[in-house]
């Protein structure tokens, strides 16, 4: 089984690595529009899918296709990705004092056969608090990380997170954009890869 990773983040190519198995990264350009109706932990469900199915005609049968999408949630409203300084600056002051939740959906598809193209989808949660923030701070750090390829505006391994995180009920991986220890459980009871 050959596991490939849909994904140009950095962040889960690193994460991912730290699984001891290898895989392929691949970018994959999906549509990532979703439904209006749809609230906090279904949207990236819904995005991870629309990844995966993107790859559909390309998967060979022999290969497990992992996608992922995650999503800030604060004040029943998704903070996807600042396109400026401004949109960041926003999204932080909205986060600041507050607990808010990360949410990341996992694909894993695989192609069983022509017509037979399986997909299976684990949604993680992680509520996170940040202390409040002066506006000082936050210009800092968006000036010094540039966080604009980052859900919520911010990554939680770097500055902002040493700095503005009280607390945190659930995985801490899962905020940086992969909840490793859910793949690791699925490709443990789907495959042979991990005899330990």
């Amino acid at each position: 089984m050959e596991i490939i990773l849909g994904s140009q983040s950095p962040r889960r190519r690193e994460l991912m690595a730290g699984l001891d198995l290898p895989f392929t990264a691949i970018t994959i350009d999906a549509d990532e529009s979703y439904p209006a109706s749809l609230q906090a932990g279904d949207i990236p469900y819904y995005i991870s899918r629309a990844k995966a199915r993107a790859y559909e005609t390309q998967l060979l049968p022999n290969q497990l296709l992992i996608t992922a999408d995650t999503i800030v949630w604060c004040d029943h409203q998704m903070l996807g990705k600042p396109h400026n300084a401004d949109e960041a600056f926003s999204m932080l002051r909205a986060l600041s004092g507050k607990t808010h939740q990360v949410y990341t959906a996992v694909t894993f598809a695989e192609k069983l056969s022509t017509f037979d193209f399986r997909l299976s989808t684990i949604v993680d949660k992680t509520d996170v608090t940040f202390r409040e923030l002066s506006d000082d701070e936050i210009h800092f750090y968006i000036d010094h990380y540039q966080p604009f390829d980052k859900a919520g505006a911010y990554g939680v391994q770097e500055w902002i997170g040493y700095v503005a995180c009280t607390a945190m009920n659930g995985s801490y991986f899962n905020v940086m954009g992969l909840p490793v220890h859910k793949v690791y459980e699925y490709i443990k009871n789907h495959t042979n890869l991990f005899a330990l």
